[in-house]
């Protein structure tokens, strides 16, 4: 028989050793590529696949979000691997003991073993790619439906084969170190209970002396098993870390991206323009989510020019909250330089170049938006003629410091004073005054009309009042309700984030495993110390308490670190004026809780599943 066979038959002997290696390398190997793929839906995926999608305030959100998950799942992954492999080392130790005693090269042994190894991480790493694939089909089907068409990207087998052989040649060389430790053990330290599971000095101090005798055993084995106890808790704090930054931050980021555009869009709010014109508009709001369309439009066409008869009927009717018209145009911005005065040197810089790109420029009246964008800088005003405000997306690929810059459209220089997260035209957007646009253009009337609509009013009649109004001017135009429009990117932002809720759940499977792992390691070590208990008459309840009292202590000190470290990290990441609602902290202090309860619960099972056998069985080394 050769040496594979008898490798794989070891492993078959030992299921449930073999069942914890293989699912947890899996379910780590399944988060990266789920997020991976979820990341190209988004537009913001190492390929770049698509394009075009979420403004560059709303991609500093996200970007770091998926680098940041991604770094602590491969981190998670690398330590449970780590982990496991020393977990099935230390239950063999004896076994190489023997193997060395009876003449066996340490080289034979570490090649015994690394099969093994090889064996657990190949289908692991197997079964995590269909766990990835499965659970992003999954992602799109729950969620993808329910907003507006989320981009289906085929499968991309390099970025599949990536994830693959980069958790592949992980889990080889991290689990390789416990394995060459241990074929290096000298016979008699590997046979002796001293050396097994790491096993250390008891500690001389008496704690918590006058406690009670199961919180007292379960401290006790904790202390002599450091070992494994360290790693297991490194291992779970780092996945509890990422439970934390996970919904924490996906929770509050959701309400808070999801205000910016309530904000942007605007709520309760209705286009009036021709019907062409409010087609495009639409189109161009639906590329913040679908991504970037190839928009030719002629803005310009006399038959979009709103009358002032129209524009004082709406201003006058009762229902309104406000009217705020409009001139929307397109063309190419230019970037001006700008001269920096440096802090310590008092040498002026010039900064910028002269990069050009088409955009769009939308002329508005200073005093009568409708919109309260997320601003950095200052908003127009009415006493001043020659500023713009500009959209994050075109603040960051046409300039180089915007706010100390000028650009120039229609051959004239204007001034840059704020920069807002808008999700028209996905971020390439100028707001100017509209006389000013209107002058440098010779147009002399809007085309577009946003009114606000008061909310206790009876929606449905005011919009059929507006819309007969409107007809009666000109049955070109229409008017449409931007809240169908608004609700479009909101399912969008519901998807991307309720995706990434999904993201835990893969870590938190896996660190149950861990700890089961953990737990049935422990129980072994402890199988005489126990059937002793049980011979002088303790209960089974007992040594279920014992186990189940390790297990929590573990579990209580890698909760604590992993949602602290959590907690400073979202905070350090979180966006500018998060939203966070009391709901939002309930919601988030649930699902942590459910978490906890999630993974203790996992590790009950053998505790009490050994807690019940009869004595001898107990005492049987396993």
């Amino acid at each position: 028989m050769s040496s594979t066979s008898f490798s794989l038959n070891d492993l078959l002997r030992r299921k449930l050793q073999t069942v914890l290696v293989v699912f947890s390398l899996a379910l780590s190997v399944g988060s990266t590529l789920f997020l991976l793929l979820f990341a190209e839906k988004v537009g913001l995926g190492i390929s770049l696949v698509v394009e075009g999608k979420l403004t560059a305030g709303f991609s500093g959100i996200f970007a770091p979000f998926i680098l940041l998950l991604a770094v602590l799942i491969l981190s998670a992954g690398g330590v449970m691997v780590s982990f496991m492999v020393s977990m099935m080392m230390s239950q063999r130790i004896r076994d190489i003991g023997l193997m060395k005693a009876t003449g066996c090269p340490n080289d034979l042994i570490f090649g015994y073993f690394f099969t093994e190894l090889l064996v657990v991480t190949f289908l692991g790493c197997l079964i995590g790619v269909f766990f990835g694939l499965v659970a992003d089909f999954a992602s799109t089907s729950l969620f993808g439906g329910i907003g507006p068409q989320v981009s289906k990207v085929s499968f991309d087998f390099w970025l599949i084969l990536i994830v693959f052989v980069l958790y592949l040649v992980l889990a080889l060389i991290v689990g390789a170190k416990p394995i060459f430790d241990a074929s290096r053990v000298k016979p008699v330290k590997a046979i002796s209970p001293t050396y097994y599971l790491g096993l250390s000095k008891e500690s001389g101090s008496k704690v918590l002396s006058k406690s009670a005798f199961t919180l007292k055993m379960a401290l006790r084995s904790l202390v002599r098993y450091k070992s494994p106890t360290i790693k297991v808790v490194l291992c779970l704090s780092i996945v509890f870390t990422l439970v934390t930054v996970g919904v924490a931050g996906g929770l509050i980021a959701g309400q808070t991206t999801k205000s910016w555009v309530e904000r942007a869009i605007g709520t309760n709010v209705a286009l009036i323009a021709h019907k062409d014109v409010c087609n495009q508009y639409s189109q161009l709001l639906k590329e913040f989510s679908a991504g970037s369309m190839d928009l030719q439009f002629n803005y310009t066409n006399e038959r979009y020019w709103i009358t002032d008869g129209l524009l004082d009927q709406l201003r006058f009717m009762h229902g309104n909250t406000g009217v705020d018209a409009r001139l929307l145009l397109k063309t190419f911005a230019g970037e001006v330089q700008g001269i920096v005065l440096g802090d310590t040197t008092n040498q002026t810089t010039t900064v910028g170049d002269s990069r050009k790109e088409e955009t769009l420029i939308i002329g508005v009246e200073p005093d009568r938006v409708l919109s309260t964008w997320l601003l950095r800088g200052s908003f127009l005003r009415s006493d001043q003629t020659f500023e713009v405000v500009i959209g994050d997306t075109l603040s960051t690929t046409m300039f180089s410091e915007p706010l100390v810059q000028r650009m120039k459209i229609f051959n004239r220089t204007l001034d840059v004073v704020g920069i807002c997260i808008d999700p028209i035209n996905n971020g390439k957007v100028v707001y100017a005054p509209i006389k000013t646009l209107q002058s440098m253009t010779g147009i002399s009337r809007p085309n577009l009309i946003l009114v606000g609509l008061d909310p206790s009013a009876n929606r449905t009649e005011l919009l059929s009042h507006i819309a007969a109004v409107v007809h009666a001017q000109d049955q070109e135009f229409s008017v449409l309700d931007l809240d169908s429009v608004l609700d479009g990117s909101l399912d969008f932002l519901a998807y991307v984030w309720s995706s990434v809720l999904l993201l835990p759940l893969f870590s938190l499977a896996a660190a149950s495993l861990c700890l089961v792992g953990y737990v049935v390691l422990t129980i072994d070590a402890q199988r005489q110390e126990f059937g002793i208990l049980r011979a002088v008459g303790a209960r089974p309840r007992t040594v279920a308490g014992i186990v189940s009292g390790q297990s929590l202590l573990v579990l209580l000190s890698s909760y604590g670190l992993g949602v602290a470290f959590g907690t400073i990290i979202t905070l350090l990441i979180l966006v500018q004026e998060p939203l966070v609602t009391v709901y939002t902290l309930l919601e988030i202090a649930g699902w942590l809780t459910i978490a906890l309860a999630v993974t203790f619960v996992s590790s009950l099972y053998p505790a009490m599943r050994f807690a019940n056998k009869p004595l001898l069985e107990m005492m049987r080394p396993g």
